[in-house]
């Protein structure tokens, strides 16, 4: 979302914009709001730890309610599909105030793959007002649901917008990370960035992910790995006792936006089961393995810079160790090609939603 609060400064004698933060996910949201020079007008600080989703909306639908009751606004801006975006749709909805959905329209058609975030964004999308969808199979599962069609805006996807952005900063600072693991230097050696942490991953396929990087590095001598291993001792208990005894395995902290920008792009490729990472390393080049069963953003794969390889541990050392040794699937898969966007989806949500407003 900040590349589309960045925009709305720029409209600031047609807006008044208001920007609110719940804190579901604290220890991401303080460093990216640093980043992009964003002061939350309201944080309702309502995370806590090892929360469940049941507690987390419960809470979450009543304070936002309290907050739409009193500043009254025309219209409800929420991106992507969590927890937060959700509850503030259906808050939204209660007090009959419009929403526009950023990232709209993505699906699996598996309520359960992601989880909960399949099911959150379909929920937001029967009760948007404005769908800014990234891209046109986006669109077309929202018409193909029975939305109007007039509602519904390609814009590409402001993830694209914010990465251009750090990278820039980055580029013009000549960054380094601060957390950089001692034995690394990521400009001669190759690594694997690899992140896992969703919630269908919890249990035995993120153990299954675990020994697919041991077994990795013990066949491949020359290559690292970097997993920065998420907060959630679901997580992180796993990965720890899996992967914390292997010089060439680095489990460092969480990343912060900045440093995740950095370690992208110097990495050899990326395994992941992040949606939006999937979006952003298309534009860097970097080969992506989604660690999931299936993806809801599936243009990636059919441009050929991504593959889906699941969580099973044999299949995933075979596709990884198909890069590592196959110089010519690697160049396939490492191409500059991003069907995601251009860097200028937050103007285009912009100037859409003025122009509907105005008209």
């Amino acid at each position: 979302m900040a590349p589309i609060i960045i925009e709305l400064r720029k409209h600031s004698e047609q807006v008044e914009l208001i920007v609110c933060v719940t804190g579901q996910h604290r220890e991401m949201l303080d460093q990216v709001l640093s980043l992009f020079n964003i002061q939350p007008d309201i944080d309702l600080n309502l995370m806590e730890e090892n929360q469940q989703l049941s507690s987390f909306s419960s809470n979450g639908l009543l304070s936002l309610s309290n907050v739409i009751e009193e500043i009254k606004p025309n219209i409800v801006l929420v991106q992507g599909d969590t927890t937060t975006a959700m509850i503030a749709t259906l808050a939204s909805f209660y007090r009959k105030i419009p929403v526009g959905h950023v990232e709209a329209g993505l699906r699996t058609y598996d309520n359960f793959n992601p989880f909960p975030e399949e099911a959150n964004r379909r929920i937001i999308s029967v009760l948007a007002s404005y769908h800014f969808a990234p891209a046109q199979r986006a669109k077309n599962f929202l018409l193909k649901e029975g939305i109007r069609p007039e509602s519904i805006f390609l814009t590409g996807n402001t993830v694209i917008d914010a990465l251009l952005y750090v990278l820039e900063k980055i580029r013009i600072e000549n960054y380094i990370p601060t957390n950089l693991p001692l034995q690394m230097n990521p400009d001669h050696q190759k690594f694997i960035l690899l992140t896992a942490h969703r919630r269908e991953s919890f249990g035995v396929p993120l153990q299954r992910i675990c020994k697919a990087a041991l077994s990795i590095v013990q066949r491949n001598p020359e290559i690292q790995i970097l997993y920065p291993v998420h907060l959630n001792p679901n997580v992180k208990e796993t990965v720890y006792s899996i992967l914390s005894n292997h010089e060439r395995i680095h489990l460092i902290p969480p990343l912060d936006y900045k440093d995740l920008c950095f370690f992208m792009d110097r990495s050899y490729f990326i395994l992941t089961d992040s949606g939006g990472i999937q979006e952003e390393a298309p534009t860097l080049g970097k080969p992506v393995l989604v660690l999931r069963e299936i993806t809801e953003r599936p243009e990636a794969v059919e441009v050929g810079v991504a593959k889906v390889v699941g969580t099973q541990t044999e299949h995933i050392i075979k596709e990884v160790e198909r890069l590592l040794m196959g110089e010519t699937e690697y160049r396939r898969m490492a191409k500059k090609l991003n069907p995601y966007g251009d860097g200028h989806a937050a103007e285009r949500i912009v100037n859409n939603l003025l122009n509907d407003i105005a008209g």
